[in-house]
């Protein structure tokens, strides 16, 4: 699946000749990633096809003569698609051309060099687990060190991952998004420009039935019970008052197995709540709390007049989503750090036999459409096993397993950086037709 890529601004730079060249601002998932020139992509890019051959994506090609205005937009537009699509080949991503490439250019967009450092990594249980990294380490080294610390069995990383998370005064915390393997940690947290910013470790599925998955490795319990406890007391799950006193018992003999097992049954284990937000459904402008999880997306929906109301959109009657930034970045020497103050997510949803599109606006549009695909890759790998003789291709569960079929590797979602050009891509969820168009 695509990666959420894009490159919404550009800056004029001049150069020690005397000319001038463009620096293109690259976010991932709504944050700064990189700022890098087009020559430096366009190494890159040969570098790849050494390697991979004529499989990669289509690369902008270059300009002998000065370019005018539409020309820059649209070698920009060119340039987000490349990254975009040459992040769906899981060979490519973890190739050492691919990731040094990466490493390199966040380091030296932010000025750090590679050195040693200590890393705090925070468990669900608010404890953290001090690690010694370098600066260049990635997200997918830094959590093998960690799952080594303790003891975490390698097999199951895939099921972990780490998270940009924010933490309040109040004890609340924000999940902010999920740190993909070529990130590294320590450079995303000495760049943000948010306070209270830590890493931590977190399961990355959304199909509570797959806890039954890490019951033989005593550090995977650990982090899913704790986990489990958080999101109770930070009511992101809601036991009844009947399972509560149920599990408080169960707590307090710490039996993490019976615990687990009734936690099954608790509304909304397991799922990815965001902040509260606003939503156009069934009135414009409604506040509404998000929970994601177990293939459906799960809104307690404020009305107009202060009444609730709870609405559960189910994932296989998604057809497809996307994300929208609806702000201006000025193009200017240091541009923001961050998207994630305009975004809005918008779905097409099949109600009552025909097609509807719903939006929500949320500063966690990518998280939620990350988790949106999450479900996604966890239902094909479910199908996949269920039925071999699909073979369908399993998008992330499982890193070392690729399930080869005559159904490429799609994308789910498209963000759409500048509302002028709007490209929408339509996806049935059942495993059926995905066509591309452009608005």
């Amino acid at each position: 699946m695509k990666m959420h890529f894009c490159i919404p601004v550009s800056q004029q730079r001049p150069d020690a000749l005397g000319g001038r060249y463009v620096l293109y601002s690259v976010y991932l998932d709504g944050f700064l990633f990189c700022k890098v020139r087009y020559s430096q992509l366009h190494r890159w890019n040969e570098q790849l096809r050494r390697v991979f051959g004529n499989c990669l994506p289509p690369f902008p090609p270059k300009y002998y003569l000065a370019m005018t205005a539409s020309m820059a937009d649209e070698r920009r537009d060119q340039l987000e698609q490349y990254l975009q699509n040459v992040t769906m080949d899981p060979n490519m991503l973890r190739s050492d051309v691919f990731v040094d490439f990466l490493k390199l250019v966040q380091l030296d967009t932010f000025s750090i060099t590679t050195k040693k450092a200590s890393l705090d990594i925070f468990l669900p249980d608010g404890r953290s687990i001090k690690v010694e990294i370098l600066t260049s380490d990635t997200a997918e080294r830094v959590l093998e060190v960690v799952s080594r610390k303790i003891g975490l069995c390698q097999e199951l990383l895939g099921y972990f991952g780490l998270f940009l998370i924010r933490s309040y005064k109040e004890g609340k915390l924000s999940v902010i998004k999920k740190l993909v393997d070529f990130e590294l940690p320590y450079v995303s947290l000495c760049s943000s420009e948010v306070e209270n910013f830590q890493v931590g470790l977190r399961k990355w599925y959304l199909d509570p039935s797959l806890d039954s998955r890490l019951m033989d490795c005593r550090a995977a319990v650990d982090l899913i019970y704790m986990q489990a406890i958080q999101d109770i007391e930070k009511e992101w799950a809601k036991p009844t008052e009947v399972q509560r006193q149920k599990l408080e018992a169960l707590q307090k003999e710490d039996n993490q197995t019976k615990f687990l097992e009734l936690s099954q049954e608790v509304w909304h284990y397991g799922y990815v709540q965001l902040d509260p937000c606003t939503c156009d459904y069934p009135e414009p402008s409604c506040g509404t709390v998000l929970s994601v999880g177990n293939n459906e997306i799960s809104c307690c929906i404020t009305l107009p007049d202060n009444q609730t109301q709870d609405v559960i959109f189910q994932m296989n009657r998604v057809k497809c989503w996307q994300v929208t930034f609806l702000g201006t970045l000025l193009d200017t020497d240091g541009p923001q750090q961050t998207l994630n103050q305009n975004l809005e997510l918008r779905f097409q949803y099949s109600e009552d036999s025909h097609w509807q599109w719903f939006v929500i606006y949320t500063k966690q549009a990518f998280l939620l459409s990350s988790c949106l695909k999450k479900m996604i890759s966890e239902k094909m790998a479910k199908q996949a096993a269920e039925n071999p003789e699909m073979q369908i291709e399993v998008p992330e569960q499982g890193k070392s397993k690729k399930h080869h079929s005559q159904q490429s590797q799609k994308d789910y979602s498209s963000f759409l950086p500048r509302k002028s050009k709007i490209k929408t891509a339509e996806v049935d969820c059942g495993l059926g037709t995905i066509k591309e168009e452009g608005l």
